[in-house]
């Protein structure tokens, strides 16, 4: 997978480079785009119940996923302009997670 998102990322850096977006792609720029993207995703499911945001038809997934991956997409320049592992820091974050809620001895009645 590690090899896919450096294939990925180099792919993201040619299609900037082609359309000379380099000097648009600040970190502060792609974390106000990234920002506005997971508003765009957040948008699908505003109105829905719980239960109707488990269940999206086909026509609304493809819609969901076409903004997951503008979300992942920015992410994913805005780590790569500040030379930040994604997957190195979403281990190292699983870490302190786990450290932060450990599983439960006795759980709760």
């Amino acid at each position: 997978m590690e090899s896919e998102l450096k294939s990925l990322v180099q792919a993201l850096r040619d299609f900037a480079q082609a359309r000379a977006w380099e000097p648009y792609h600040s970190p502060k720029n792609l974390a106000s785009a990234l920002s506005v993207e997971a508003a765009e995703l957040l948008e699908h499911f505003q109105w829905l119940t719980e239960a109707q945001s488990r269940s999206l038809d086909s026509a609304k997934r493809d819609e969901v996923g076409a903004e997951m991956a503008d979300v992942f997409l920015y992410l994913l320049q805005l780590a790569d302009k500040l030379g930040i592992d994604l997957i190195d820091a979403a281990r190292q974050k699983m870490v302190v997670n786990a450290q932060k809620y450990p599983v439960p001895v006795d759980p709760p009645a």
